[in-house]
């Protein structure tokens, strides 16, 4: 990112520290980072040398899922929460790409993702992003912006991709997942993506991450599957992301990467 020596620290952005936000916008080679962030990921390339390659799998994913929902389910609403900063397949652009009147809500703690997102969204008027925290799931429901953008009495996608895996266990993620399904009506879907404890190489992927990000919790896939619980889980289950419903041939052996990260999408009957 341009501009190190600006006075970031004013708009609440803090450049001494990596940032999640900005850290996956490394691994997608964005360019909204700093110093800070890409010596992180150079830290986690260490031991997962295919972390690029994840934060793909991670995308894609992304874009599948969002068109099975948009598609398939018929959700119009989509509640993307720790969406991070704005770069390619955005969960707007994949849905409103099938159904133009589909209506998003990104949700993130960064400040630099509201300033990012809300410029490339200034003319969209069926898609905002707003300040919080996930961890907050309550004040996030009652929030404006969510309101005038979300039917609560109607099916919405709940998203939290790649974010579950950044709350500790004490801060109940459990918790956030169903105070959120709680408020949205049958017909709604969960889709989740959460770092796996899948290897060696992820157990010292995660001991990278609480030291240096502070956040990185690697779960294991029945964890993982237990956020679903009470939900219809659709097939092909809980797995490594490029085996959720591929559109392209995947490798017969699993490599670490393919393997660091499982997810799901699960309708609220």
């Amino acid at each position: 990112m341009a501009g190190q020596d600006y006075d970031w620290a004013s708009l609440g952005i803090d450049v001494t520290k990596p940032s999640i936000a900005r850290a996956y916008d490394v691994v997608l080679n964005g360019k909204d980072n700093f110093d800070v962030d890409r010596a992180f990921v150079g830290e986690i390339t260490k031991v997962v040398p295919e972390i690029y390659d994840v934060a793909a799998y991670n995308r894609e994913i992304l874009g599948r899922g969002v068109r099975y929902l948009a598609n398939e389910a018929g959700i119009d609403q989509f509640l993307d929460l720790g969406s991070g900063l704005p770069t390619v397949q955005n969960t707007h652009q994949v849905a409103q790409s099938v159904n133009p009147e589909a209506q998003v809500v990104y949700v993130d703690n960064d400040p630099i993702v509201l300033a990012h997102g809300r410029a490339l969204l200034a003319e969209n008027d069926r898609t905002t992003v707003i300040t919080a925290d996930v961890r907050e799931p309550e004040s996030i429901l009652a929030d404006a912006d969510v309101r005038r953008l979300i039917d609560l009495d109607r099916p919405v996608a709940v998203m939290l991709v790649g974010i579950l895996h950044h709350l500790h266990d004490d801060e109940r993620p459990q918790h956030v997942v169903d105070t959120l399904m709680d408020a949205v009506p049958s017909g709604s879907h969960l889709f989740v993506t959460h770092f796996c404890a899948s290897s060696p190489e992820a157990v010292a992927a995660e001991k990278k991450y609480l030291a240096l990000l502070g956040t990185g919790r690697f779960r294991t896939p029945e964890e993982i599957t237990a956020y679903f619980e009470g939900m219809e889980l659709l097939e092909p289950g809980v797995v490594p992301l490029p085996l959720w419903r591929p559109d392209s041939e995947v490798p017969a052996e699993l490599t670490v990467g393919h393997r660091l990260m499982y997810g799901g999408i699960a309708r609220k009957p």
